[in-house]
């Protein structure tokens, strides 16, 4: 029981970090103002409109190019920043994508540096906060969309896998969410022991485990259900259920449970 197994899939390529630049660079058609001076008017107004936008219709009335230059105007402040959030986009796909993106795969695109890292990771942090409030300390099977949600928010977009723990007391209440372990992008070191070591440590009474897969596809393999198996079987000796194990891939997600793999 004690022994490292690993759920994965496929492998993928991996990515090569580029070195960051700096966080406002200097495009065609546009002037860098100098340090205190305001920027030009017509991107005063442009981000005066855009910010009246949102506020009057919320996101939804803002396409993902201009979410993004919302949370570019705090770390770009002089500068056109519509050109960089195209880029963005053109690289990850979509906003979720985007400030969900390691750092150093944000450094891969012209005109990002520190500045604008630190923004989309404190709107990332946010957002996971967020979701995580709406599940804890709350019975599961009354907000399970909003599990699933807090799933989709914390690892739909990560790009190495990552192997969650939900410790539920007796009601089925989540007590702890804890990070078991990470890996690389189709390999997670999974300790069973471990497992049931911190369900003692927490008195939970069942656990409800997940893991993520980068490439999107929720499918699992074939170590993905033995794994959970071995889990199960250490579960039952402990005198610990296991109500599902959710693979959480990029716009969906896969209920052992539901699939009868349980």
């Amino acid at each position: 029981m004690g022994s490292n197994h690993a759920f994965h899939e496929a492998p993928l390529p991996l990515f090569f970090p580029a070195p960051a630049e700096d966080d406002t660079p200097l495009t065609a058609g546009t002037v860098r103002s100098g340090r205190g001076e305001k920027p030009p008017s017509y991107l005063a107004d442009h981000r005066a409109r855009l910010r009246d936008r949102f506020m009057q219709g919320g996101a939804d009335a803002l396409p993902d190019y201009e979410l993004l230059e919302l949370v570019l105007f705090r770390a770009i402040p002089r500068q056109d920043v519509k050109p960089l959030a195209r880029r963005l986009l053109d690289h990850f796909g979509d906003f979720n994508r985007v400030v969900s993106a390691p750092p150093a795969r944000l450094a891969e695109v012209s005109g990002v540096g520190p500045a604008v890292v630190q923004e989309f990771k404190i709107v990332e942090a946010a957002a996971q906060r967020l979701a995580r409030s709406r599940v804890m300390h709350r019975p599961v099977l009354t907000s399970w969309d909003a599990l699933l949600d807090y799933c989709h928010t914390a690892m739909a977009h990560r790009e190495i896998e990552q192997f969650r723990v939900l410790y539920l007391d007796r009601k089925n209440v989540l007590i702890a969410d804890e990070e078991q372990a990470r890996g690389t992008v189709d390999h997670v070191p999974v300790y069973p022991r471990e497992i049931m070591r911190r369900a003692l440590e927490l008195t939970a009474s069942a656990l409800i485990l997940v893991h993520n897969h980068p490439s999107g596809d929720p499918t699992p393999s074939q170590a993905d259900i033995s794994m959970t198996a071995r889990i199960v079987a250490a579960g039952e000796v402990m005198g610990i259920t296991v109500h599902d194990h959710l693979i959480i891939g990029k716009s969906r997600e896969l209920s052992f449970r539901s699939e009868g793999l349980l």
